[in-house]
């Protein structure tokens, strides 16, 4: 029986006050799937987002990805994956016994509706408490920061995690956009932060939980989904 995987997409499109556009980040999604679809069996890959329907593609990561064959041959040929998503409330009524994980691409979109959002968190929880693996990549870790257990402490306290660093959000110049820096939020809950060198691939797995550092893990995130699952 092929494994299954809920792939949780952000609804937000506003890059704070800056008059540009943002979302889900192309590559952190094409490559996952590239590999899921690879594999045999491929896993079933079922897309959701806290509003449900058309999830915002960050155009800039459109851009970014024009060598990219990969996301090319996804952008032009999966979009109804992200088209048509189903809202996280639907996700939860139906209930979790289907799926053995969960994936957050990143993008800047999480970082202002991820990370708050009640119904995520509520997902994520069951997930771990059922035993599934969480997994998310760059800024996807958001929706995880504010994450608590049944027992009152926070998912991340004393795993190890990566994440889209705070130099590398330097780099960009998106910090003082931020409703708050990832790295020092993973910190603040008592995770143990782990980073390699700005833009270079680094994924941490620690049990269940599956985390990449930027979108060069993309690719390595959706290898260790696939052996966690296993």
């Amino acid at each position: 029986m092929s494994p299954s995987i809920l792939v949780v997409l952000t609804s937000h499109s506003e890059l704070a006050d800056t008059g540009k556009k943002t979302g889900w980040y192309l590559s952190e999604f094409s490559h996952p799937h590239h590999v899921f679809a690879s594999s045999s069996p491929p896993p079933k890959i079922t897309v959701a987002s806290p509003k449900g329907g058309a999830a915002p593609l960050d155009q800039s990561s459109i851009e970014a990805a024009k060598d990219d064959e990969i996301s090319v041959e996804f952008l032009h040929k999966q979009s109804a994956l992200w088209e048509a998503t189903t809202p996280l409330s639907q996700i939860l009524k139906e209930g979790i016994d289907g799926y053995d994980a969960v994936f957050f691409p990143g993008g800047h979109g999480p970082m202002f509706d991820l990370a708050n959002d009640k119904e995520s968190q509520e997902l994520v929880r069951k997930f771990w408490e059922a035993g599934k693996v969480v997994s998310a990549v760059c800024h996807g870790p958001a929706a995880l920061v504010n994450v608590k257990l049944s027992n009152g402490e926070y998912l991340l306290k004393g795993k190890k995690v990566t994440g889209f660093s705070n130099s590398e959000e330097g780099a960009v110049g998106l910090s003082e956009k931020m409703p708050f820096l990832l790295e020092t939020r993973i910190k603040e809950v008592g995770a143990e932060y782990e980073k390699t060198a700005d833009w270079g691939e680094k994924v941490v797995v620690d049990g269940k939980l599956v985390t990449g550092q930027n979108p060069a893990s993309a690719k390595a995130v959706g290898e260790a989904i696939l052996k966690a699952i296993v």
